[in-house]
């Protein structure tokens, strides 16, 4: 197959997102067919492109009847090139439709493998390959690039400096019974959990800096808020407390979602995504102490040991008592990573938050002030029994210059999650993987 080359006397390319710039005109569209129905005479051929899916109408009098009865013989995603003329029309789909009057089929396609009717989980994710096709899928794939959009612009405008992290690290960041381990060079290493430790120095190199790339769990968990890779967003800023980074997380939060609501109407439309619920998401976030938060759950019917951490059925109960992300700070620190800095005046707690999304989907965010003591935190190495040798260069930004510092990180697939209003994770990411799925 070779691509064809328009003749300078060819209507001109179009895309179906640009479609209403053509009203009137005779276009050229290039795509694949994602629905056909047709009578004796007329048919009409649903075109998808990648940019959206326009109605077609092809008379058999203006094709003729070779080229129409090829036409009508087509399966689903065969691809083509249909020539017409664009018209307005509100009871369209999109508002407009073509009135094909020329084809040139590249490819017939036979026995599409996903058809109208229902199909499994496993069966679609067998076929993801194939499932990205879809209306539910393409819009849940704009939602995630409208977010990353979002992400890289609010850090950007604000002076951060985008300061990547490595994804092959000699040792734990989070605790070392989530890590994928594999062999480098003849010695051990591991896939990143988390590129927080890079960035606090880049921050004392920089003032303030983020990574956003790829991270890796091997946690043995099959919920639908898990998947063993997924992307993370990761500021850290250089002279800050808990409450620049509590302000931070909020702003953050706010842009991100007001972004993508403005931006993605149609999708989130697409998705039946309720938007009142985007709406409410402003300034300012509920501030809970994570004791109060006890003390709230404990009267809402669903306890929790208060030097234990939260569940899902916490955070659900928990968030479904306000219409907007709640700010939870002052977590156990026994629950809590190694870096995270205790609180003085309350040393069995950490100066760290987490943002819980409402409508029961759970964290968003993690993150806090970091320990800047270099004593506490070789004490803390120790007492989790780290190899120490691995973090000397972590431990060099407390002998060289330490300030109070923070960040946070907050998972891409949980973000556009929460934005779609989707039940699972998987569907977030063009191709998951799980602790059951490693293909396609």
């Amino acid at each position: 197959m070779t691509i064809q080359r328009l003749p300078a006397d060819a209507p001109p390319l179009a895309t179906v997102a640009r479609i209403g710039d053509f009203v009137g005109q005779t276009v050229t569209l290039r795509g694949w067919l994602y629905n056909l129905r047709s009578s004796g005479k007329i048919a009409f051929p649903q075109l998808r492109d990648g940019t959206g899916v326009i109605q077609c109408v092809a008379g058999r009098k203006d094709l003729g009847d070779e080229a129409f009865e090829a036409l009508i013989r087509l399966g689903q995603e065969s691809s083509l090139v249909l020539r017409g003329e664009v018209r307005a029309d509100p009871r369209a789909p999109g508002g407009y439709e073509l009135k094909v009057s020329g084809l040139d089929i590249l490819h017939a396609a036979v026995d599409y493998p996903i058809g109208p009717k229902e199909h499994g989980p496993d069966f679609l994710h067998n076929h993801r390959h194939l499932w990205l096709r879809s209306r539910r899928q393409q819009a849940i794939m704009h939602i995630r690039h409208l977010s990353v959009m979002a992400i890289r612009r609010y850090f950007d405008e604000r002076g951060y400096l985008l300061l990547d992290s490595p994804i092959f690290t000699p040792n734990a960041c989070e605790g070392t019974s989530t890590l994928f381990e594999t062999e480098y060079f003849g010695r051990p290493a591991y896939l990143t959990q988390s590129g927080q430790l890079y960035q606090e120095a880049g921050a004392t190199a920089f003032g303030k800096t983020y990574c956003f790339g790829p991270t890796f769990r091997a946690e043995k968990s099959g919920t639908r808020r898990h998947l063993t890779e997924f992307w993370m967003v990761e500021p850290e800023i250089a002279f800050a407390d808990l409450e620049d980074i509590m302000d931070i997380a909020e702003d953050f939060l706010v842009f991100c979602t007001q972004f993508v609501l403005e931006h993605g109407r149609p999708w989130l439309v697409e998705l039946e995504r309720d938007l009142s619920k985007l709406e409410a998401v402003q300034k300012p976030f509920p501030r809970i102490s994570y004791d109060d938060a006890c003390v709230q759950l404990a009267a809402l019917g669903e306890p929790v040991d208060p030097d234990d951490d939260f569940g899902s059925p916490h955070e659900t109960v928990l968030t479904q008592q306000y219409d907007r992300p709640i700010m939870v700070y002052g977590y156990p620190t026994a629950v809590k990573a190694f870096y995270m800095k205790e609180n003085p005046e309350k040393p069995s707690r950490v100066l760290g938050v987490d943002v819980l999304a409402p409508e029961g989907y759970g964290e968003v965010i993690g993150g806090g002030q970091r320990e800047d003591s270099l004593d506490v935190l070789l004490h803390k190495i120790q007492e989790h029994k780290l190899p120490q040798e691995y973090f000397e260069w972590f431990l060099d930004l407390r002998r060289y210059g330490t300030v109070p510092h923070g960040g946070f990180g907050m998972g891409l697939e949980r973000f556009v999650t929460w934005v779609c209003g989707i039940p699972h994770i998987r569907e977030t990411i063009p191709f998951p993987r799980t602790i059951t799925r490693l293909t396609p």
